[in-house]
């Protein structure tokens, strides 16, 4: 594993030994923590994922939130979980390995030789249009990765890193790596725009070009994964034309 020494300065770090959710004792803490900080728990009991799932940890894995304070809309803020996804990218590639297969699964997994090792999830608070606080939630599969039987029908299967390489990381070891990239990609965010990281997200994205469905909860589209445009949002190519889905699960055909 390549090892990392560069914290990023001014970000604070906090390891708690047991809480119920880092992203919602993030929330919680917001109002007293003077900047952005990282929030890692040894034992999460209650964490959650998108639309209210939960999401389990076994122990060894990495739960961990950043809160930081953006300015701007909900939508500038939602950019971040495509600066957490690459800040996991390079994360994954520095503990796994050059012959890792990671890739990025829209819109906030991340996969390891084809099967979940990762997930996102951004939680904010906010007064009006404006975004005061944001919770950027980050989960890895490090050690274990879930029963694939608790998890629901066509839902990627989950891997770990051990699992899958046979490295045996930390959740500190591996928060050393992810700290430091997510502080990278952020600077290219805040100083370039949203451009360079919809050029660097593409270039990782699993399925480009290819056949996929999107769940939105509503209805269900099959379509060819064209890619992203500047708001985030999924660029689906269907018998019906071209269109733009804001939120939705993603589903892989059999290959």
């Amino acid at each position: 594993m390549t090892e990392s020494t560069d914290w990023p300065a001014g970000v604070a770090r906090h390891v708690l030994p047991r809480i119920d959710s880092t992203n919602a004792e993030a929330l919680r803490l917001a109002a007293t923590l003077s900047g952005p900080t990282w929030i890692m728990a040894r034992e999460q009991t209650a964490g959650r994922g998108r639309r209210g799932r939960a999401w389990r940890n076994p122990q060894g894995n990495l739960a961990a939130t950043l809160l930081i304070r953006p300015t701007g809309s909900p939508v500038d803020a939602s950019l971040y979980s495509f600066v957490a996804a690459l800040a996991l990218h390079e994360a994954l590639i520095a503990a796994c390995g050059p012959a890792a297969r990671v890739q990025i699964k829209w819109p906030n997994d991340v996969l390891l030789n084809g099967g979940k090792v990762a997930g996102i999830l951004l939680e904010s608070a906010g007064q009006g249009a404006r975004v005061t606080a944001l919770a950027i939630g980050i989960g890895v599969n490090l050690a274990a990765a879930p029963d694939p039987e608790t998890l629901e029908p066509g839902a990627t299967p989950p891997v770990s890193v051990l699992g899958e390489t046979g490295h045996a990381v930390t959740a500190d070891q591996f928060l050393d790596l992810l700290a430091p990239a997510f502080a990278r990609w952020q600077a290219q965010l805040e100083t370039w725009g949203f451009a360079p990281i919809r050029s660097a997200w593409l270039a990782r994205a699993a399925r480009l070009g290819q056949p996929v469905t999107a769940r939105t909860g509503r209805d269900t589209r099959h379509g060819t994964f064209e890619g992203i445009d500047d708001s985030g949002a999924l660029i689906l190519t269907t018998p019906a034309g071209r269109e733009t889905i804001p939120a939705a699960d993603i589903h892989f055909h059999e290959a």
